[in-house]
């Protein structure tokens, strides 16, 4: 161990070599209720992420906070614990809808991040009398309905179903105290600004206002200084930074070899799992029943699906009774899989901070992740998009694919049929018997419809045509000169103005 007070002995990367870590904060350290550590423990966590460590006491302070940190970092806990800690002094065990008004609003751009945020909340605020609710649009609304009617604490939701609530009166929203913006990059992304600014205005000038972010775009800035109050900016990771312990891998590939590059490495690196994220929704559902005939068990997830769908894909995949999640986007933003080995960016993203949220999926919570991203040659400027956004020079790697497949025949070629023909006669001579036989067959003859069609031809004797002979006799002599089509003129009587 190397006083820090002593001066410098050998090259400072030595020194600091031998400088213990900072062991992180733990959970218990914090001012919670007991029934929070208690459920924070039942979950399996002691010891605080850098997100954490650093917004908790701040969002306990009652202060405005914008926190960016890479996805996978535990955003989701720095502000769920601290807001459920401010409520425990709203906590009742009365069945009365009056004594459960929404304190706090939590909104996501999608449906599954809705869903995983409720999930967490649920979970830290089960030993507690604090009720939640989770609503988004794809499923009806009655349960939701019936479920906003008995009175929540917490409601978590998607901003457009949110206003079919509150204009349906069955949510209102003014005494919220708390209010958190989730992934807010990505609801201005898809438009969700105007239905943004919809919601605050329902809600009480006076309220603490959380903005938990990957990235933080001008956009984004220009938001928070409209909404939120002096804010505080927590910030843990360079903004659009990819996780340190996920393996980027960026092989040159064709747009044909890419599903076999896919199975090789999941057969080489023993990949247990992993999604693999496509650009389009028809594109995933083809790519999922092209690896569902490769013999791997395989689910899509897109904007196309029902909620119900979805939910059962999702879930489906983190119980590891699916080996591939094809997806969207849709995907890419939020969903916490716990051990997820690998990521497969089988099409480039358009936008260059997807990239960072993709790759966010593995590599979650400490763990080590792989992320592939397949390049073909019309990648070029996408990629060089994603060099811009984190700042790191992507070097293409060739990939050697092994041969997995079943040979397939060659084309073949005239000059191949012309030999077989004249070097293999006894193939040949099979096929020339049957001929023969064929022609051996009586044929039935044919019978004839009309039996003008069937005689000779019998030119006629004067040589000229039937039409011209057929009036000849009473045809008028043309006057000389004249060509024979023109018909001479008619006499007409005097009286009538003609010639005489």
């Amino acid at each position: 161990m190397i006083d820090p007070n002593t001066p410098e002995t050998g090259a400072p990367d030595e020194a600091a070599a031998t400088l213990p870590e900072a062991a992180p904060p733990l959970f218990n350290t914090l001012p919670l209720d007991p029934k929070l550590l208690r459920a924070v423990i039942d979950s399996g966590y002691t010891a605080m992420t850098p997100i954490q460590a650093k917004a908790i006491p701040i969002v306990l302070d009652g202060r405005d906070v914008m926190g960016a940190a890479q996805t996978g970092t535990g955003k989701t806990a720095a502000f769920t614990l601290p807001l459920l800690q401010k409520m425990m002094r709203h906590e009742s065990a009365s069945v009365s809808p009056a004594r459960h008004p929404v304190r706090a609003l939590v909104l996501a751009p999608t449906r599954e991040l809705a869903d995983q945020v409720a999930e967490s909340v649920k979970k830290y605020a089960k030993h507690t009398k604090l009720r939640s609710a989770v609503v988004f649009g794809g499923i009806d609304m009655k349960p939701q309905t019936l479920q906003l009617k008995a009175g929540v604490e917490v409601l978590i939701a998607t901003p457009g179903r949110l206003l079919d609530h509150i204009e349906a009166k069955n949510a209102v929203l003014n005494q919220v105290e708390y209010v958190v913006l989730d992934e807010a990059d990505r609801m201005l992304d898809i438009g969700f600004l105007p239905d943004l600014q919809r919601i605050l205005a329902f809600l009480p000038k006076t309220r603490q206002t959380l903005l938990f972010s990957a990235t933080f775009s001008p956009e984004i800035r220009k938001l928070a200084n409209s909404y939120l109050q002096d804010p505080v900016l927590v910030e843990v990771a360079r903004p659009n930074a990819t996780a340190t312990n996920v393996e980027q891998r960026f092989f040159s590939v064709t747009d044909d070899d890419k599903r076999a590059v896919v199975r090789q490495l999941l057969r080489t690196r023993e990949l247990s799992q992993a999604i693999i994220f496509v650009n389009s929704k028809l594109g995933a559902a083809r790519l999922a029943r092209s690896f569902e005939r490769d013999g791997l068990k395989t689910q899509a997830l897109h904007g196309d699906k029902s909620q119900d769908e979805r939910l059962k894909a999702l879930a489906a995949f983190k119980a590891g009774e699916v080996d591939l999640l094809v997806a969207t986007d849709v995907a890419a933003r939020g969903l916490d899989i716990v051990d997820l080995p690998a990521v497969f960016n089988f099409d480039v993203p358009f936008n260059a901070e997807d990239y960072v949220h993709r790759i966010g999926r593995t590599g979650r919570a400490g763990a080590s992740g792989l992320a592939v991203t397949l390049v073909t040659r019309d990648d070029t400027r996408l990629v060089g998009d994603i060099e811009k956004l984190i700042k790191k020079k992507i070097e293409l790697e060739p990939i050697e694919l092994e041969d997995d497949r079943a040979p397939r025949r060659p084309p073949r070629r005239r000059d191949d049929d012309e030999a077989e023909r004249f070097a293999a006669p006894a193939r040949v001579e099979p096929v020339m018997a049957a001929a023969a036989v064929a022609t051996e067959r009586p044929r039935r003859a044919a019978q004839s419809r009309d039996p003008f069609f069937d005689k000779p031809y019998e030119p006629t004797g004067a040589g000229g045509a039937s039409w011209e002979t057929v009036n000849k006799a009473s045809a008028p002599v043309p006057t000389r000169g004249l060509s024979p089509n023109i018909k001479p003129k008619r006499k007409v009587a005097s009286l009538l103005g003609g010639g005489s």
